[in-house]
């Protein structure tokens, strides 16, 4: 089978979309039609400074779409399912039998290479092979492979080509606050970075029913959108120390919880500075590896937590069916974080999100 995919061949170029061969299923993989798929800052790393080998590359790793053909050994999915894609995850591991797949030993290797835990790729072009399994699923191109525990059974009743981001972006914002700091009704948090992942932590600082809701930014426009969204107070960051401010807004005592989106070392400081005693920050950036961070020691000494957290320490299966059902409930509304990109227009909506022009940007496709 061939398929339109968009390629990514040498660093800070543009995509280019190229019909690619899709070899046969394997036993555990599934065929998915893409409806649509998110641009995250993950895919624009990539995009910026791919790893030695990295390239051809197909990305995208947050699609939404309908299932076209399963493998053999495949018992949960059909054709017709529509699901949502998520990280994956090899579900034998010590850590994916206690039920934290985010931490599974083999997390690196089959979501951040590219290719299959075995180095080989689903995709090819004349007979050489392009990287086809970003996060389990390469969700740039027309349809992509992805295997059953990275893909997400839905209902019918939304617009599936909406969904895609629930399974990282906003999975990851708003499971930091939900999952993870699991804060109190009425207690205070502090989120920095109002993009995508800041908004959806916001959404779910709201659901958990803070008291006081403060957004950290250095755009006013993020700002303005994130006052929209239910924050509380606003602090952009570039005109006055964000953690002075957070104390002030508090009394003198600081946030009980903060989450930081953005992982430049004088953000995650500020954001654990910004706590009050006990207070705990998630950490939730991502600015490579390594990524030296020098922090006062007596900040935790005194009661403050450091916790870093990947893919908002979610499950796929349980935490996008509950965004889902918290979003019907109208306390989750997502969608006023996305703005829509023909997929021929992949390039433009890649621009869009490096700029800032947009939130979330997501590729829709042709049927």
């Amino acid at each position: 089978m061939k398929t339109t995919a968009a390629v990514l061949k040498t660093a800070h170029s543009a995509v280019s979309l190229e019909e690619v061969d899709i070899e046969p299923l394997r036993p555990e993989e599934v065929l998915v039609r893409m409806v649509g798929s998110g641009v995250c800052h993950t895919d624009l790393g990539v995009i910026a400074a791919p790893g030695e080998g990295q390239t051809p590359i197909v990305l995208g790793h947050e699609g939404s779409g309908v299932v076209e053909q399963v493998g053999s050994a495949v018992t949960t999915l059909a054709p017709g399912d529509r699901v949502v894609l998520s990280y994956t995850s090899c579900g034998t591991c010590d850590n994916c039998s206690k039920g934290i797949p985010q931490h599974c030993r083999d997390f690196v290797g089959l979501n951040m290479v590219g290719s299959r835990l075995d180095g080989t790729s689903p995709l090819s072009s004349g007979g050489t092979p392009v990287l086809g399994s970003w996060f389990g699923q390469s969700s740039w191109a027309q349809r992509a492979v992805v295997t059953e525990r990275n893909a997400i059974k839905v209902g019918d009743d939304l617009p599936l080509e909406l969904l895609g981001p629930l399974g990282c972006g906003i999975q990851t914002g708003a499971g930091a606050v939900l999952n993870t700091l699991a804060p109190e009704p009425g207690s205070s948090i502090a989120i920095f970075g109002a993009g995508s992942v800041g908004l959806a932590a916001l959404l779910g600082a709201k659901v958990a029913e803070c008291g006081i809701i403060v957004a950290v930014d250095i755009q006013d426009s993020r700002l303005a959108k994130a006052t929209e969204l239910g924050a509380t107070h606003t602090v952009n960051s570039s005109a006055v120390d964000a953690a002075e401010a957070i104390r002030s807004i508090t009394g003198g005592l600081g946030v009980n919880y903060s989450v930081d989106c953005i992982g430049f070392p004088v953000v995650v400081r500020s954001a654990l500075e910004s706590l009050q005693t006990p207070g705990v920050c998630a950490t939730v950036g991502f600015q490579g590896v390594p990524n030296e961070i020098t922090i006062d020691h007596g900040q935790l000494l005194f009661g403050k937590s450091l916790v870093g957290v990947i893919e908002g320490d979610a499950v796929p299966s349980e935490f996008i069916p509950r965004m889902i059902r918290l979003y019907k409930q109208g306390r989750f509304p997502f969608d006023r974080l996305i703005d829509t990109f023909a997929f021929s227009e992949i390039n433009k909506a890649i621009e869009a999100a490096h700029h800032g022009d947009v939130i979330k940007a997501v590729l829709t496709f042709d049927s």
